[in-house]
């Protein structure tokens, strides 16, 4: 903002933060969506959670070596609940999200402790990005991936 008087550059920069802070409705549908996926997780809702998966999906998670389907979808869970493990907490860092027409590609950081049963935590950050596609007004996951932070847990 070098060259803006001061009272330009307040406006502008409102301006700019209540352009950040608007979103369409498809946007917040698709977000709130995202948290969804969590609450399912946590509340090892494994029905509800495969519901947010289109049949034809094709994704590559942070757990396999190779891409995954929907038949997959749940494997981390049960895998992690089979080890006696539960999701105490996530927190959800939107990063960014796109929607063009019936596409919707939301990226954001989620942070989640999963504990055992003696309460011992174990904690990570990963990065995970979506493709959402609607379907008259139900919107659903049709791609994904999902890899671990950087060094800096960006």
């Amino acid at each position: 903002m070098r060259g803006l008087t001061g009272g330009a550059a307040a406006v502008l920069l409102l301006t700019a933060t209540m352009f950040a802070a608007t979103r369409s409705a498809d946007e917040e549908k698709v977000w709130t969506l995202e948290k969804a996926y969590w609450q399912y997780v946590q509340a090892n809702d494994l029905k509800s959670y495969r519901a947010l998966w289109r049949s034809d999906f094709l994704g590559w998670p942070l757990v396999s070596s190779e891409p995954l389907r929907k038949d997959h979808v749940t494997d981390w869970i049960t895998t992690l609940t089979g080890e006696g493990l539960a999701l105490k907490s996530y927190d959800v860092e939107e990063v960014a999200i796109q929607v063009s027409g019936n596409l919707a590609t939301a990226a954001y950081r989620v942070r989640q402790t999963w504990v055992d049963k003696n309460g011992t935590a174990r904690t990570s950050v990963i990065r995970i990005l979506h493709t959402w596609v609607r379907d008259g007004e139900t919107w659903q996951i049709v791609s994904g991936m999902s890899a671990p932070t950087n060094a800096d847990g960006r």
